[in-house]
């Protein structure tokens, strides 16, 4: 029996499948870095003045550069970065710091001037590509983030399909006098980096593209972890593991999500929908932007093909109300498989959903 272990939160769950029953492991993929080469990446900074780094999500390969930087400052007997995180990844992000490391709530309105912002790229169903830009405008730019929206490849995620959104992304980012590191990985560590203004970072979606992409064909069954904590923490957050799964799911089949969500919805178009505020017509062409409204049509729109079940802690109440399967685990994910579609059902398990695209 093959031991697949996924992710789901702060722990690792182990599926229990057998061998008949695994059509294919899907993972991403790319050569994992060595610290020279992590370290000439981040070169092209200069480090003969302080930084402030900016971290606004946390993942393996945030802190790995971040203390890559740290080595690198103490190396050269430079001053070492000051850190500022959100809120919300706070006690993450210092909890994978070098000890004595100073960090600080980012709490700005703006992203100011002169700062650093660190982010792991991500596929993503409005933009095609998650990235400092799009982090940028999703959190500063409220206003322009209509004319994002409007401007999506239809009302379907299109992941890895770069949309006239992602230019309305460099346009605001190119508004502010910042720097971005913009990481590319897999679930080993990082396979690349782009040094550079955030609106000229989004480059290195060619190697996430070459890294990540994979032809693997339709399947009935396909079981998604999204790889990582910080990609679970919340529905909204995790939902992007099943836009880039979608594209080889067949006409009636299933998608199960593994996301712990243990922050909840983490959306408020997820959580104005489930509290009947907001309907799903109001989404096609909306007079107002509300944050998650992509996620909520997408997910109107993936349901028509497929069924798709969560194993998380949400209520079984938002779950239903999305119209999605609530699991109580890994152990009843199986096995509804098996007795809904039979005992020799192939199962695709994808361990890194956030950062590999089906098709």
């Amino acid at each position: 029996m093959p031991e697949i272990w996924l992710n789901y939160g702060a722990t690792d769950v182990v599926l229990d499948i057998k061998a008949e029953n695994l059509e294919q492991r899907i993972d991403s993929g790319g050569e994992v870095l060595g610290g020279e080469a992590i370290a000439e990446g981040l070169g092209r900074l200069d480090l003969s003045k302080p930084l402030e780094l900016v971290i606004l999500h946390d993942s393996r390969a945030v802190r790995q550069a971040v203390s890559a930087l740290y080595d690198m400052c103490e190396q050269k007997s430079r001053p070492f970065p000051r850190i500022l995180a959100e809120k919300g990844v706070m006690e993450q992000v210092k909890a994978g710091l070098p000890e004595g490391s100073a960090i600080a709530e980012f709490a700005q309105d703006s992203p100011g001037t002169d700062l650093v912002f660190v982010a792991d790229m991500e596929f993503d169903g409005l933009f095609g590509y998650e990235t400092i830009s799009t982090r940028l405008l999703k959190k500063f730019g409220s206003e322009s983030m209509l004319a994002a929206y409007s401007k999506r490849r239809g009302n379907a995620p299109a992941p890895g399909q770069p949309a006239e959104s992602m230019a309305e992304a460099a346009k605001f980012a190119d508004g502010f006098e910042v720097r971005g590191i913009e990481l590319v990985s897999n679930s080993q560590g990082i396979v690349g980096m782009e040094v550079g203004h955030p609106s000229k970072t989004a480059s290195a979606a060619k190697i996430l593209e070459g890294s990540s992409i994979r032809d693997v064909g339709g399947h009935r069954t396909v079981i998604a972890s999204t790889g990582r904590g910080s990609s679970n923490a919340t529905l909204g957050r995790s939902l992007s593991s099943l836009w880039n799964c979608a594209g080889a799911i067949k006409q009636g089949g299933l998608a199960i999500l593994v996301a712990e969500c243990k922050a909840g919805l983490g959306s408020e178009a997820l959580q104005q929908f489930v509290e009947g505020r907001l309907a799903i017509p109001q989404l096609k062409n909306p007079s107002k932007y509300v944050p998650g409204m992509e996620d909520l049509l997408f997910l109107t729109e993936v349901q028509e093909g497929f069924q798709v079940g969560l194993v998380s802690v949400l209520p079984e109440f938002y779950a239903k109300k999305l119209g999605l399967l609530p699991l109580a685990g890994i152990k009843y994910s199986m096995d509804y498989i098996l007795k809904t579609q039979g005992r020799r059902q192939k199962v695709a398990v994808v361990t890194d959903g956030a950062r590999t695209l089906l098709r």
